[in-house]
């Protein structure tokens, strides 16, 4: 990120709060006059608290931090208007959902439900309408040609092209191609068949960078064969401070995305999955924490129902603590109502034979071993419930792929299936919510990696949201 573009977004992430604290006010001026129980000179006269600054000022840092966890304030030259279109409305509607947590927290009665519609309607309007007509007017100036970019690319394979024809393809984007470095090789042919330039050969690439205006050059040649030229490119590069971007894709790798680390000194590049680490993570917690706390304070005389009846329907334990596959294959102790009787687990040799899941896993409606109290809990998930002290310890979080058992993760025969283990196990998930028990393993361990490749707050509140009528309804639950 050159300094024009981090100052650029410095006053974009500014002008934001700027106009979320005048949406705010908006709405509340609308909402007084809409309600009429105070005159709008009586509600402006009204004397403000230092502690209503001090939340006001609380809720505009939350809705800052998911701006920009939503990731609204990426590089814009060269982005995907619809996605970030996307990407601001899961950022007002989050931030929305941070005005209702505020209100709930320190009873702030003014946040209706009318309110809170307006105050996203308005958001909304207002930060599409700013962001269009800031990328309009970078637009015209750059096709105007202002803060235009120069880029050479080194290489003349389909890659190449390709990219030169993305970059090209609107011209509000301010890039100028100056043309391609490559030798000859037996594919060049076909190239010069394009619209596309050769301007150098290798041997006269730094020739070029003394005599041109050149701000970016992208490499496109196979790493593997060209790791030398690669290495003498970068190196003419930085001597000139030009700008160095290459596919990131040297390993073939479809998920993982690259970052540059500095550790004591040294530069490394490491790999990490989009979301999975900093202030997102952080939001993701906190999240836990609160809704796990709240759930079971709302759901304690539940909690002691259940463990009544557990406890007088069977002998044993009311809980049930069994090791599960965590967080990169940390094992923790799950906790829940136990629906067995005593022992069951040494009983498994006994109904091995009579699993009705495909794949490692042990699923069985009609599992002998199953009390009739326990019975009723699973078909209700109520057992699952004691899972909520797991997500305060931190070994759960309520949205995540099912924990599975050790003894089902020692029947995986696939790596591709152990990516479900690179984030922490939830209550809940996609599976929970879209079949359970009644898709087959293989569909269950795609839609664990669906989670992890799309995941979002927004996807979580939106899980959250499908779980509680997928458990009304019972479906798949075993």
């Amino acid at each position: 990120m050159n300094d024009r573009h981090r100052l650029s977004m410095n006053f974009l992430k500014l002008f934001d709060v700027v106009l979320v604290t005048l949406t705010f006010g908006l709405s509340t001026v609308l909402m007084v006059h809409a309600e009429r129980t105070v005159s709008l000179a009586q509600f402006l006269s009204m004397r403000t608290k230092v502690s209503d600054f001090l939340i006001f000022g609380l809720t505009l840092f939350l809705c800052h931090l998911v701006c920009c966890i939503c990731g609204i304030y990426g590089p814009m030259r060269i982005a995907d208007h619809v996605a970030k279109a996307g990407d601001l409305v899961r950022a007002t509607t989050l931030c929305t959902l941070c005005l209702l947590a505020v209100s709930c927290a320190f009873s702030i009665q003014m946040i209706t439900p009318r309110f809170l519609a307006l105050f996203w309607a308005l958001s909304t309007a207002v930060l599409y309408t700013a962001r269009e007509t800031f990328h309009w007017l970078v637009g015209y100036i750059r096709f105007h040609g202002r803060d235009l970019r120069y880029v050479l690319i080194l290489g003349t394979n389909v890659r190449a092209a390709e990219f030169a024809r993305r970059v090209l393809a609107s011209r509000e984007r301010g890039y100028r191609l100056l043309g391609f470095v490559d030798d000859e090789w037996p594919g060049i042919t076909e190239f010069k068949k394009t619209d596309f330039q050769v301007v150098s050969d290798y041997a006269g690439l730094a020739e070029f960078l003394r005599r041109n205006v050149v701000d970016e050059v992208a490499m496109y040649l196979p790493f593997g064969s060209f790791y030398n030229r690669y290495l003498e490119v970068a190196g003419i590069c930085e001597q000139h401070g030009i700008v160095m971007r290459f596919h990131a894709d040297i390993f073939r790798l479809k998920t993982a995305r690259w970052r540059g680390e500095m550790v004591e000194g040294d530069h490394y590049i490491s790999t990490y999955r989009e979301g999975s680490e900093g202030t997102a993570q952080a939001m993701k917690r906190g999240f836990d924490v609160a809704v796990a706390s709240l759930l079971l304070l709302l759901l304690l005389p539940v909690l002691l129902s259940v463990a009544i009846a557990v406890k007088l329907s069977s002998r044993g334990p009311i809980f049930f603590l069994q090791d599960r596959i965590g967080l990169n294959k940390r094992r923790f102790k799950i906790w829940k109502f136990r629906t067995m009787v005593p022992g069951a687990e040494k009983l498994m040799a006994t109904v091995e034979a009579r699993n009705e899941a495909t794949g490692p896993v042990f699923k069985m409606k009609n599992d002998p071993r199953v009390t009739p109290v326990g019975r009723w809990l699973r078909r209700t998930s109520l057992d699952e419930l004691p899972q909520l002290f797991n997500v305060l310890m931190g070994d759960m979080s309520l949205v995540g792929p099912r924990p599975l058992p050790v003894r089902d993760y020692e029947g995986f025969n696939q790596d591709w299936q152990r990516r479900r283990f690179s984030i922490k196990p939830g209550i809940t998930c996609l599976w929970q919510v879209n079949g359970r028990s009644g898709i087959s393993f293989d569909q269950w361990m795609r839609l664990d990696l669906q989670y992890l490749d799309e995941w979002s707050l927004w996807l979580d509140l939106k899980i959250l949201a499908k779980t509680v009528p997928a458990v009304l309804k019972g479906a798949g639950a075993v």
